[in-house]
């Protein structure tokens, strides 16, 4: 097994119901396996980064999960799990229902037409990091070489989008 970190966002209808079908549709795949003990991170609303026009604000959350999946089959997983979850993909900037992104699988570094790993912008987005933290304090960024910890104590200093934490680790087994 290889652990890797996706992370969950939405920012369109039920967000947190989408949320939570994304956890579960992950876990219920044969080949990965959600961390629940300890591997489901806090939940934050953030305003929305990078777009054009107006958007609602997004939920988002980080998983770590245990798979046998090449990082492109679980890339492609997870977009089988967005697409049946109701996710229309037209514009790169659009709402969504769900957004699923491979941030980290172990410690590979790859780029590839398809995948780029780690993501590309993990270092630069506090909904990103501040979550993936809680779960993967002692990680390094295998290509920064610093660990996601110091990443997320870095960007403290330099806050620029509003990001709240609104529900604890537990999320995923509350109402």
């Amino acid at each position: 097994m290889v652990t890797a970190y996706l992370g969950l966002g939405s920012n369109l209808g039920d967000r947190r119901m989408a949320l939570k079908a994304a956890v579960a549709a992950l876990d219920q795949h044969p080949s990965i396996e959600v961390d629940r003990a300890s591997g489901i991170a806090s939940l934050y609303e953030t305003t929305p980064v990078g777009v054009p026009s107006p958007q609602p604000p997004y939920l988002n959350s980080v998983v770590r999960i245990g798979t046998t999946l090449s990082p492109e089959a679980l890339l492609e997983a997870a977009l089988s799990i967005e697409a049946a979850l109701g996710r229309v993909r037209s514009d790169r900037f659009e709402p969504r229902t769900i957004d699923i992104d491979l941030l980290l699988y172990a410690d590979l570094v790859m780029d590839t037409p398809s995948l780029t790993l780690p993501h590309p912008r993990l270092h630069e987005r506090r909904f990103v990091f501040d979550p993936l933290a809680e779960i993967a304090v002692g990680v390094m960024h295998p290509v920064l070489k610093v660990s996601i910890a110091e990443l997320a104590r870095l960007r403290e200093e330099r806050p620029d989008d509003r990001v709240d934490r609104i529900a604890g680790p537990g999320w995923p087994n509350s109402s």
